[in-house]
């Protein structure tokens, strides 16, 4: 059986190898995430899933190269593939038309985040509209990658097109990935410029911001130890203040003075327009990062940087205290946060 504990980057960062062979362990925030750990040290995130009455286990990306969250995330699509039977189509249809049938299929973003990608995707990819999905070659794709400039975009976007290949050859309009064996454009990792006294003046220009539910949103960002998207689409439902949980998750108790604080009404914790939540609010963020002195900060670099400074439990009270702990010592000089 797998040992289980809640997959943090402390504890799989530090995970030992075993001597021969390979270790298997499993999240206990999703079950259905599991880890390999072979002798050489290599961590891969995989799924168990029965599949025409056999056990197949699909995998799903490496760490460190692959987020935490981003694995959970990936879990249920993966399962429902794999449950589905192939579907076996041979029909031609154009780029722009299959594009269509992916974003629809396959894309789960917030309407700014969905039109941003669909106008990176007539800016860099509108060489390739016209073109039959099934006659499109390693030339036409890399002919395409090699015409975007920018490190950065292009490598977006060729990740963007493995994934629709992907998606086209599971659903048979291609019998072979034109991208299959092409060099992977090296991105340099971004340098994460949070640092504990960078910390305490973000604190401070937080403080500062005019907007009660954007400041309450991004002390969140602090308290609730998630990623933007998870914090900003919380939910009143899922908060349970008797035993301090949101949803699997202990919150701190600054968090939970935070939240009692703010008015009780509809369904989203820090509501948006148009009855959704708050999504991106990046205007309001660059002027706190700004304020802070640290313009090139983002939302989630405060996710990654209270994570590194975590010490990670699997029991969920101590990982509460723990929490509670980083956070007092964090923030021993604010007494007033909001």
């Amino acid at each position: 059986m797998a040992h289980q504990f809640y997959f943090n980057p402390y504890i799989l960062d530090n995970l030992p190898a075993p001597r021969v062979g390979f270790d298997v362990v499993q999240d206990l925030s999703d079950p259905r995430l599991r880890m390999y750990i072979t002798s050489r040290g290599v961590k891969t995130f995989f799924v168990r899933k029965r599949v025409h009455g056999k056990d197949k286990r699909i995998i799903i990306g490496n760490y460190p190269d692959m987020d935490i969250e981003d694995a959970r995330s990936a879990v249920p699509q993966i399962l429902e593939r794999a449950a589905q039977k192939p579907i076996t189509r041979r029909r031609k249809i154009v780029f722009e038309k299959f594009l269509q049938i992916y974003m629809n299929g396959r894309v789960r973003r917030g309407e700014d985040s969905r039109m941003k990608l669909e106008r990176a995707i007539k800016r860099h990819l509108g060489g390739l509209f016209e073109k039959n999905v099934s006659e499109i070659t390693a030339d036409d794709v890399r002919s395409v990658i090699e015409s975007i400039s920018g490190v950065a975009i292009a490598g977006r976007m060729q990740e963007f097109l493995q994934s629709v290949f992907n998606f086209a050859l599971e659903q048979g309009y291609v019998k072979k990935h034109p991208m299959q064996g092409m060099q992977k454009i090296e991105q340099k990792r971004r340098v994460r410029p949070l640092t504990r006294a960078g910390f305490k003046r973000l604190v401070n220009a937080i403080r500062q911001e005019p907007v009660q539910n954007l400041r309450a949103a991004f002390f969140m960002l602090i308290y609730g130890f998630a990623h933007k998207s998870k914090v900003f689409a919380m939910k009143w439902e899922d908060l349970d203040f008797n035993h301090d949980l949101w949803e699997n998750r202990p919150l701190s108790d600054r968090a939970i003075v935070l939240l009692e604080d703010l008015p009780q009404a509809g369904e989203w914790v820090f509501p948006g327009r148009g009855g959704f939540h708050i999504t991106d609010p990046r205007v309001a963020w660059k002027r706190v990062a700004t304020n802070a002195g640290i313009p090139n900060l983002t939302m989630d670099d405060v996710y990654k940087f209270l994570a590194r400074q975590l010490v990670w439990a699997p029991d969920r009270e101590d990982l509460r205290m723990n929490i509670n702990d980083l956070l007092d010592e964090l923030m021993a000089d604010d007494d007033n946060e909001l």
